[in-house]
């Protein structure tokens, strides 16, 4: 069975969460069965399709942690991999569809359609072509184009009949021949429709297995169509539900998220990403965070819901923090290291890592805990107020006890408890509040040698308001 796979993306906007998903599972699928994975530019549109697009799309795959055997940047046998350079290979199948009578040109112009569709509406009918050119004589067509009407060309569909369809997610489904009207394959400018392009594409480029979007359910049919008419391969198709964001609406910026770069800007880590997109819509039995054989190893077709997918922020946040917990140090710190203005001795660099991995979700909020450890900070609301309820007289004594005890962070809880009579939150959180400007934080044991004793022994002074 051919299971090699593609994403096709248009490049017309920066790839964003519900596109990125498409594209994992479409390489989860072909990885997991040891099988190929294409990527294809389909830049049909002229108007919005801009090379700096594919570019950045392609550097949000490779960050995502996806490969591909075949694609615009690493060529292959397959190619050209841009649609706009396929163009004689279009020309060559719409001349055969032509020569086979499957295809007609069409001379009916905009208004003339759009008005159609407004009268099938008023009447309470799907808008479909009511195949007005489909048998115009040649002398006819010869007339028309004498006169300058330049023709789109149209799929004839066939008049009778049942198409069904299989699909890996949603079933066999069936539809009625009659239910379609012929459909648009070549622009008038001679460029190709999405429904022709995609699934030549997809047969001559020997993709077995096309994931795509729900949205894309009703132009399968037709996609069946062409590639029997021109006799070659289907390909298995997976419709995936959309992903809903925290309004319930079609997932977008304004409803819970934006693009793949947006995240990446964000600091949030591809394995965090990929993990959560994977059980975005589908099961893992697995729950830790797993590295991408592992998700490829686990992943299947029967195990992609139905159901919508919902966007979750706090959920995408849990894989971002056990991502950065099983992070090595050199990696983390080189993810922390550009959000920080406080310098950190080279030294210190990994105990400092170490001691805030549990703590921080993206790169600026390690900014305060490198001021707490080698610099200035300024303490919260919560800070302060822990501050003011404590008295004078423990600060007193948590001073002399941490010197004492020359900054060993075990003892000096220990010896503060017994001087002070305090212990559990009424000992920790005065004395986190003072020496972080935090109520809560990294372990003050891991902390209190990074920041020194001058340092430590200069707050637990200012601590005190008398």
């Amino acid at each position: 069975m051919n299971l090699s796979s593609r994403f096709a993306p248009s490049p017309t906007g920066y790839l964003h969460l519900g596109n990125a998903r498409t594209a994992l599972f479409a390489w989860l699928a072909a990885r997991g069965a040891d099988a190929a994975f294409i990527l294809r530019m389909e830049d049909t549109d002229t108007e919005r399709s801009r090379a700096d697009y594919a570019q950045a799309i392609m550097a949000d795959l490779y960050w995502l942690g996806l490969d591909w055997d075949e694609g615009p940047d690493v060529g292959g046998a397959h190619g050209p991999y841009r649609q706009m350079e396929r163009q004689g290979i279009y020309a060559d199948l719409f001349a055969r569809l032509l020569a086979q009578g499957d295809a007609y040109p069409c001379y009916c112009r905009r208004e003339e359609l759009e008005a159609e569709r407004q009268r099938q509406r008023a009447a309470g009918q799907a808008p479909r072509y009511g195949g007005h050119c489909r048998h115009l004589s040649a002398e006819q067509r010869a007339a028309r184009e004498a006169a300058g009407q330049v023709p789109t060309l149209r799929f004839r569909i066939p008049d009778a009949g049942v198409l069904r369809v299989p699909d890996l997610v949603w079933g066999e489904r069936e539809y009625a021949l009659t239910e379609f009207g012929d459909f648009v394959i070549r622009r008038a400018d001679g460029s190709p429709a999405f429904f022709f392009a995609n699934a030549v594409d997809d047969a001559l480029m020997g993709v077995g297995l096309v994931l795509r979007g729900e949205d894309h359910l009703s132009n399968t049919p037709r996609q069946i169509l062409i590639l029997r008419a021109l006799q070659l391969a289907v390909p298995q198709y997976g419709h995936l539900p959309l992903i809903l964001g925290d309004d319930g609406q079609p997932l977008s910026k304004r409803n819970g998220a934006g693009s793949l770069r947006e995240l990446r800007e964000k600091g949030f880590l591809p394995e965090a990403v990929c993990n959560y997109l994977a059980r975005l819509g589908h099961y893992y039995a697995e729950s830790a965070l797993m590295d991408m054989v592992a998700l490829a190893r686990g992943f299947a077709t029967s195990r992609i819901s139905r159901a919508p997918a919902r966007f979750d922020a706090a959920q995408l946040e849990h894989w971002q923090q056990q991502a950065l917990q099983s992070l090595p140090a050199e990696r983390l710190w080189t993810w922390l290291a550009p959000a920080l203005r406080t310098s950190v001795p080279e030294d210190r660099r990994m105990a400092f890592v170490q001691a805030v991995r549990g703590n921080v979700l993206r790169p600026q909020e390690g900014e305060h805990w490198a001021a707490v450890c080698f610099g200035h900070f300024h303490g919260d609301a919560e800070a302060r107020s822990a501050l003011e309820e404590t008295p004078p007289e423990f600060w007193a004594a948590a001073a002399q006890t941490l010197q004492t005890v020359a900054g060993d962070y075990g003892s000096w809880v220990k010896t503060l408890q017994a001087a002070s009579g305090r212990k559990g939150k009424a000992l920790f959180l005065p004395l986190r509040a003072a020496l972080t400007g935090r109520v809560h934080g990294p372990e003050l044991a891991a902390l209190l040698p990074l920041m020194g004793m001058e340092r430590a022994l200069a707050r637990l002074a200012a601590a005190s308001p008398y």
